[in-house]
């Protein structure tokens, strides 16, 4: 599992290096090159230096925009890293972080945030400052909560939190008003009653959980296009589905449902429907062929 993650994390890391021109921003891959340069220096990679501190030279790195310290040996996020600020991007995955300082919060414009694969406990509460972030990978960690400070960041857009041991999610989910995708798979979330998802969300993943029932509010998300619930506790849907008017993909495998509500025929949208490893007998089947004949149903 975690070699599959840190691939996963490679994949992201090189789509966001792909944005980067190599020809205007070259990303050096020692400190003494860099600090050689007769030119700014924007981007710096350490990935895989088996590097156990930030060398200390970072900080005469002024104009630094991307730094990823992937895959090394650190247990603190150095001090160094703050006084950095321009950093806009900052990979920090596959180390041994335990903690995020206070000091977090000065790198007011950082949008891209990745501390997965680490040892995280909690999130610091001044993250909340960085009213810049848009994207923040903390999955693969120790986490037990939903990060409050999360909440006060509206400006995000995509969240995983993925392989943590999340139990519990805050209700206030649709503060984050800007979020679009959200991975809360393979935690420890049974109950999602109350919690109200965003407006805009398009992706959710949910799957390898004990969830027992979708909330009301989460057939509200007219925006859903890929829902992933697989792996619960499921027994029923409610008739409510109907609202998801958009959804493209729906995934409700390996969960305890007998049957599904004829308001799934209002789904007009719906491509695909994955409902393996359900107790449906070979009538429902049939019946559900029938009142879906646009949607690929895997049984």
């Amino acid at each position: 599992m975690k070699k599959l993650l840190l691939m996963i994390t490679f994949i992201s890391l090189s789509q966001i290096k792909a944005q980067i021109d190599p020809l205007k921003y070259p990303t050096f891959t020692n400190i003494e090159d860099a600090v050689k340069s007769d030119k700014p220096v924007y981007s710096i990679s350490f990935r895989d230096k088996g590097l156990f501190n930030i060398p200390k030279d970072i900080v005469k790195m002024n104009s630094l925009f991307f730094l990823n310290v992937m895959g090394n040996n650190l247990e603190k996020i150095d001090q160094e890293i703050f006084t950095l600020k321009e950093l806009e991007i900052l990979n920090l995955s596959a180390n041994s972080i335990k903690f995020i300082p206070n000091e977090i919060g000065e790198l007011k414009k950082l949008h891209t945030l990745s501390i997965n694969l680490n040892s995280l406990t909690k999130i610091n509460p001044n993250l909340a400052k960085l009213q810049s972030l848009k994207t923040v990978h903390f999955d693969a960690n120790n986490l037990n909560v939903f990060p409050e400070a999360l909440l006060e960041i509206s400006s995000l857009e995509e969240i995983n939190l993925s392989n943590n041991q999340i139990s519990f999610v805050s209700q206030d989910l649709n503060k984050i008003k800007n979020l679009k995708y959200l991975n809360l798979s393979s935690n420890q979330i049974n109950d999602l009653a109350e919690v109200r998802f965003p407006k805009n969300i398009k992706y959710l993943e949910l799957q390898q959980n004990a969830i027992v029932g979708l909330p009301e509010f989460l057939f509200k998300s007219e925006n859903i296009e890929f829902l992933n619930v697989s792996h619960n506790n499921l027994k029923e849907i409610s008739h409510k589905v109907k609202g998801l008017k958009n959804v493209v993909s729906i995934n409700l495998a390996n969960n305890q449902l007998k049957d599904l509500p004829k308001e799934f025929s209002q789904l007009k949208n719906l491509k695909t429907l994955i409902l393996a490893g359900n107790p449906m007998d070979q009538e429902t089947i049939k019946k559900l062929k029938e009142l879906m004949p646009r949607t690929q149903i895997y049984f």
